[in-house]
């Protein structure tokens, strides 16, 4: 599989991770098929933000809700690791479920996409997902 994404929405993910260096960022990715277009920043409400992420949730249902309203879906979301690599992690591993979502994973530089599935090569739950810029 191949998520296309616009080259400014990836650069808006990057920008955010590079103005937040000492805690995870996140938000929701939006689109159709296997583009994104779209993204819904929201709170990072763990615990321990320095370390982990989850997505406020009002944030989540609201865009559910506009989803079954006619808007863009909710493809997955993304998150960013201040520091360490953009590679799923054990916490994120432990964190997700087997339903397919995308997770975009970014720093200040870079980003990488997976697809979370129930026995996967990378931390045992996720599959690799090339990304395709667009314009």
């Amino acid at each position: 599989m191949t998520l296309e994404i616009a080259t400014g929405l990836a650069q808006a993910i990057r920008a955010a991770a590079a103005a937040s260096p000492d805690r995870e960022v996140c938000g929701l990715l939006l689109g159709a098929g296997g583009r994104v277009t779209g993204l819904l920043p929201a709170d990072n409400v763990a615990a321990d933000p320095a370390a982990t992420f989850e997505i406020d949730p009002r944030a989540l249902l609201a865009a559910h809700r506009a989803a079954r309203a006619g808007g863009p879906a909710v493809l997955g979301h993304y998150h960013s690791h201040p520091r360490g690599p953009v590679l799923p992690s054990r916490t994120d591993a432990e964190s997700s479920h087997a339903d397919g979502t995308l997770w975009i994973i970014a720093n200040a530089e870079t980003l990488g996409c997976w697809r979370a599935v129930a026995e996967g090569p990378v931390a045992g739950r996720f599959v690799a997902v090339a990304l395709r810029f667009v314009g």
